[in-house]
């Protein structure tokens, strides 16, 4: 248990990661170890199985507990011996091992020449604001794994084929008789010289160096719904890497990031944007033009309008489950620059003529202020 490296370390999260987090980093480790992907190399094979066996714990919210609690011992299946924690210092989980060893049972890593579905490939897609609005159909490349063209999947050479296992007989196992506090008891291990397939290959294909499968370069049409959000998530199933001996293709993940708009923002199904009108269309109020996805709408505003005053269009924002959402904008009064002598002057008589009565948000911050200061 000492020579155990920390789980967290192993799948290389902190300690407070998420659930969402565990997994994804699972299944980046376990994508780069994974026998298939590294015959042979008993390195990679060891971390595959420390990489499954920390995830088998962070995973299941009891056992990760635990081990918060307790670190391997809280989870090690003979922590308790002397301790009245089972019979003899086993747990019932330890039992199970046992008597699962002692009929036959295998183990999860035994039974690696079963069928197992290929791994996802997670990839992104990049579309505009309108595209994410109105939905569209994008082509997008990616690299998956696939069964060699050559060999069709099997690793030996075009007009051979793998031979069985002679340490083994074809089982992929070997098993051995190991003492134990119940007396001797039989064990299985997967085959090492043939890494539990119960087959090797004497002429390695060329095109793949025996490993039956290739890296290729596809593209597939993609249609992104209509309303789809910035973050999202599309499956194409079956179009991940290829399975295991004979095991199903994995799935495609494609997440979904949507580039800023310069006018137009988003929350959930409504869109937002800000529109400049004048100081005269704010004072008398006028029908302005206001941009949204769905094209120029004209919008009565009323007179006394002040700025940062926000109004909704209904319906003219992104398509949800039930309609659509909504279209807000906020007028900014635009202060004009450069004003000749003339456009001064007038100014000048209209401040003469203005006791500030007018002025509601003007008069009750001075009334604040003064309230402040008494």
């Amino acid at each position: 248990m000492a020579d155990k490296r920390d789980y967290y370390e192993v799948l290389g999260v902190s300690k407070g990661a998420s659930e969402a987090d565990i997994k994804k980093a699972f299944r980046t480790q376990a994508k780069k170890y994974h026998p298939d992907m590294n015959p042979g190399d008993k390195e990679a094979e060891a971390k595959f199985k420390e990489v499954n066996e920390a995830y088998e714990v962070l995973s299941n919210p009891e056992k990760k507990s635990r081990y918060d609690q307790f670190g391997h011992a809280g989870v090690d299946p003979s922590y308790g011996a002397g301790q009245g924690g089972g019979f003899g210092g086993f747990s019932a989980e330890g039992f199970g091992d046992i008597f699962d060893s002692f009929f036959g049972g295998f183990s999860s890593s035994a039974s690696s020449n079963a069928p197992r579905q290929g791994s996802d490939i997670e990839i992104t897609a990049n579309i505009t604001f309108e595209e994410a609005a109105f939905g569209t159909t994008k082509e997008i490349s990616f690299k998956r794994v696939e069964a060699c063209p050559d060999c069709g999947g099997s690793g030996s050479k075009k007009g051979t084929q793998p031979e069985v296992c002679q340490q083994c007989r074809g089982t992929g196992q070997i098993k051995r008789m190991q003492r134990t506090i119940l007396g001797n008891m039989m064990t299985s291990s997967p085959c090492p010289h043939c890494g539990g397939k119960g087959k090797v290959i004497k002429t390695p294909c060329p095109t793949c160096s025996g490993k039956g499968m290739v890296q290729k370069n596809k593209k597939i049409k993609l249609d992104i719904p209509e309303g789809i959000d910035n973050g999202q998530y599309l499956q194409k199933r079956g179009f991940g890497n290829i399975g295991a001996n004979g095991g199903p293709y994995g799935d495609l993940i494609i997440g979904i990031r949507i580039a800023p708009h310069p006018i137009f923002k988003r929350r959930d199904a409504n869109v937002y944007c800000d529109v400049p009108i004048t100081f005269v269309e704010a004072c008398l109020g006028a029908e302005i033009d206001v941009p949204t996805i769905h094209g120029k709408i004209k919008y009565k505003i009323p007179d006394g309008t002040q700025t940062g005053t926000t109004f909704s269009i209904k319906g003219k924002g992104i398509k949800k489950i039930f309609g659509k959402g909504d279209h807000l904008f906020t007028v900014v009064i635009d202060v004009p620059k450069n004003l000749s002598s003339k456009q001064k002057s007038l100014l000048k008589e209209f401040q003469s003529y203005d006791n500030g009565n007018n002025h509601i948000n003007r008069n009750n911050f001075f009334e604040k202020v003064k309230n402040i200061f008494k």
